[in-house]
């Protein structure tokens, strides 16, 4: 695999195994029963009287799958899912014994002391004491979901790592999730989004741990606690929570400038992503690979999600935090549930394994600099495809274990001072977390290859090990387990990778001392959109700084990035912005790095259709059939819920829902104020007693407006825009033909959003 080789030829070269692997997963997934809409809480339909003639355990949902049933050492079984839920018809103790009452501890009589004997209440209430494992110190808030990754055949110069053989499937679980907020913050707050991916490759078990950010916010893994403690809640008042807006973050990264990079791609448009699904992810650091003759280059993982890279208004994110914080992984769960499986296509930056361990002057080994990919284009090896979802939060997305030193034959790891860091931490942490050392041997955690490590006893040992001689050399159990003779038995061999003979230092290369060209190339490669975003999410970030010293400070950053950046976040903060302090480097800007200007899939896209129940419903059902047999959701949202006229379910109400939940709205009446539309009782409704257009519909309609989405309107619909006051702008589509109108806006939300339309003044 040349590194030179443009993007466009690897691509074509691909193609027919790309359609190929996507034709595979689709068949294996077509016969499950996908609802109507989404959301539905059991694989049962509940009557409203309570049941109580005993049935066996309800089976999962279509949507949902488990870890594949192993045993602690690796071995398949044949239990189906069901058999590791619960089993039979009756409530039991922990070992099995019925359970005839749940609902009153044993006392001395009806009014007596509860009695220590109460076993069961003992078990219920120990076992609940410790229901909560300590969450993760980074990464707590995150979701997870099942799926297959399919290997293209192409990576064979590059690496002998057997998952990504032509055609080879292997099953995976991904878990996305925030940085810094607790288990319970909100999805939608600014923030780093972790991308981890688990393959049980039969080879053993590969974790790809990164991040939605190609670059970090530190060289050396010596400073992780730092920027943690720096961006946590101050240890005080424990606020504020999963954010970066508060004096201990910007004083960290004005002071430790090898951060501005990261920082500004948390400030731009890649700090809020609109879903899980349109994130593109990066494996970071750079890795060694080796391929079967036994040659060696050095790869940048990337991961390009197929629906394209979108991402949230500001506004967008702080209403979506207080009406839907589980936003990202509803989203993610629900798209599952419809059939709208995510893809992404793993990707590669192959460059030559040079003593430099550099490519074009950069220092490869820097995890705060990129490789553009106009230099390096990002060569597609395999296709991701998530396709259900957990059965059990806790037991998979909570306690899977990830490991950056997971490894297989292939794939090593470089000499980067943040990676070596991690190859401790993360072992490190599961202990912890997960009540000792046989973490692995958690269902999620478990290999899909055979286990034979000599590893003995610790809490939570599930393996019964036979034997009496674990430990090598041995002849009393037949010498076994025997070292594996080489890359001919397919051991894990490590690279003999060259070590420079040299002294022990606490210092870094002077190729890490470039803390700004990269940072002023990504300012310039923005559009015109981007950059108003940036500027906004700065000076908003700088102004909840208590401290104006700080903000001084950062402002002296931001002008050694682009003088015109710091001008606008100055004229903001109303403070003068200080002159540059080094030179400004001018790089070429790199496009790649930009949001703007492609055209993407829109599956799993959510459509709103407002609706007057007392207007024109002739055409809704064939905009709805249109709406999904283009692979998106419609959403019926009308004043009130149950049933229109037509026989329509209504799946919103103007109450219950906001403009943050749609990708696009199609007008389709004019309603009038609801019955509920009262100021006391919702205070969207505003103070207009003379409104004829329910006043909810005119804010859902003028948010949509502002946050550049797509809207359709035929017949009365088209009064509703003009009452809203967005009749005539750039992607406000307006017809006589229902299916007509919605053909443009399909089209339309292929570029996300109608970009041209920011800056519009609503009128």
């Amino acid at each position: 695999m040349d590194p030179s080789t443009p993007a466009k030829v690897v691509k074509k070269a691909v193609k027919s195994t790309v359609e190929g692997a996507a034709a595979r997963v689709a068949e294996k997934l077509a016969d499950l029963e996908r609802p109507e809409v989404p959301g539905t809480p059991g694989s049962g339909t509940p009557k409203v009287a309570e049941p109580t003639k005993p049935v066996e355990p309800l089976p999962p949902k279509p949507d949902q799958a488990g870890p594949e049933r192993r045993t602690a050492t690796g071995a398949p079984t044949d239990a189906p899912a069901e058999a590791v839920s619960g089993q039979g018809r009756f409530l039991t103790t922990s070992q099995g014994a019925r359970l005839r009452d749940s609902d009153h501890s044993l006392k001395a009589g009806r009014r007596g002391p509860t009695l220590l004997q109460d076993h069961h209440l003992r078990e219920k209430i120990t076992h609940f004491d410790h229901e909560r494992i300590p969450e993760r110190v980074v990464h707590a808030r995150g979701a997870g979901a099942h799926g297959t990754f399919i290997g293209y055949g192409n990576a064979r110069s590059v690496t002998k790592a057997g998952f990504l053989a032509k055609n080879a499937e292997t099953p995976v679980f991904v878990r996305f999730s925030t940085v810094l907020g607790s288990r319970g913050s909100a999805d939608t707050v600014r923030d780093t989004r972790g991308f981890a991916t688990k393959f049980y490759t039969d080879e053993g078990t590969f974790d790809l741990v990164g991040n939605n950010i190609p670059v970090f916010f530190i060289q050396d893994g010596i400073k992780f606690p730092d920027v943690i403690h720096a961006g946590k809640p101050h240890p005080d008042r424990e606020i504020p929570q999963a954010q970066s807006a508060h004096d201990t973050f910007w004083d960290f990264v004005s002071l430790h400038t090898e951060a501005q990079h990261h920082t500004i791609w948390n400030m731009s448009d890649r700090g809020i992503p609109r879903s899980y699904r349109t994130m593109e992810g990066f494996g970071v650091h750079t890795f060694r690979c080796v391929n079967a003759a036994g040659e060696t280059s050095l790869v940048k993982f990337h991961w390009k999600p197929v629906l394209g890279v979108h991402s949230l208004t500001w506004e967008e994110a702080q209403l979506l935090a207080g009406t839907d914080p589980d936003f990202h992984r509803r989203d993610l769960a629900d798209a599952l549930e419809a059939g709208a499986f995510p893809q992404w296509e793993l990707g590669v930056q192959v460059f030559p394994d040079t003593l430099e361990e550099t490519f074009d002057d950069i220092d490869l080994l820097d995890p705060t600099k990129l490789v553009p990919e106009e230099l390096a284009p990002v060569q597609p090896i395999g296709l991701l495809t998530l396709t259900h979802n957990p059965t059990n939060y806790f037991a998979e997305t909570e306690q899977v274990a990830f490991h950056v030193g997971n490894l297989v034959p292939g794939i090593d790891v470089t000499n980067d001072p943040l990676l070596q860091a991690r190859l401790f931490s993360y072992v490190d942490t599961q202990l912890t977390r997960l009540g000792g050392p046989n973490f692995s041997q958690i269902p999620i955690n478990r290999p899909h290859a055979p286990v034979n490590d000599m590893l003995r006893d610790g809490f939570h040992q599930s393996a019964v090990h036979g034997g009496i001689a674990p430990y090598q050399p041995n002849s009393l159990d037949g010498g076994c387990p025997f070292f594996a003779g080489g890359a001919k038995d397919g051991a894990f061999v490590d690279v003999p990778a060259h070590v420079a003979e040299s002294v022990k230092t606490r210092e870094a290369p002077a190729s890490y001392d470039d803390h700004y060209s990269q940072v002023r190339q990504f300012w310039l490669s923005m559009t015109p959109p981007e950059k108003e975003h940036i500027v906004a999410a700065y000076t908003f970030e700088l102004a909840k700084c208590f401290e104006q010293a700080i903000k001084e400070r950062q402002l002296l950053a931001l002008a050694n990035i682009d003088p015109d950046l710091c001008a606008q976040v100055a004229a903001g903060l109303g403070l003068p912005a200080p002159e540059p302090t080094v030179p400004l480097i001018d790089l070429a800007p790199s496009p790649a790095l930009s949001q703007i200007g492609g055209t993407w899939p829109t599956d799993g896209r959510i459509v709103g259709i407002l609706v007057d129940p007392d207007g024109d419903l002739s055409g809704l059902d064939a905009v709805r059939t249109a709406v999904s047999a283009a692979g998106m959701v419609p959403l019926v949202v009308a004043p009130y819920g149950g049933k229109l006229a037509d026989g329509t379910t209504v799946q919103r109400t103007f109450a219950a829902t906001r403009s943050v939940e749609f990708d696009a709205v199609l007008v389709a009446g004019s309603p009038a104020p609801g019955a509920d539309a009262l100021v006391v009782r919702d205070s969207k409704v505003g103070d207009d007693e003379n409104a004829v257009l329910d006043p909810r519909v005119v804010l859902l309609l003028q948010e949509c407006f502002r946050h550049a989405k797509a809207i359709g309107a035929w017949g009365a619909g088209v009064d509703a825009l003009e009452l809203a006051g967005v009749a005539d702008a750039p992607g406000v589509l307006i017809g006589d033909d229902p299916a007509t109108v919605f053909t443009e806006l399909h089209t339309a939300l292929g570029a996300h959003r109608v970009w041209e339309r920011f800056g519009t003044v609503l009128g």
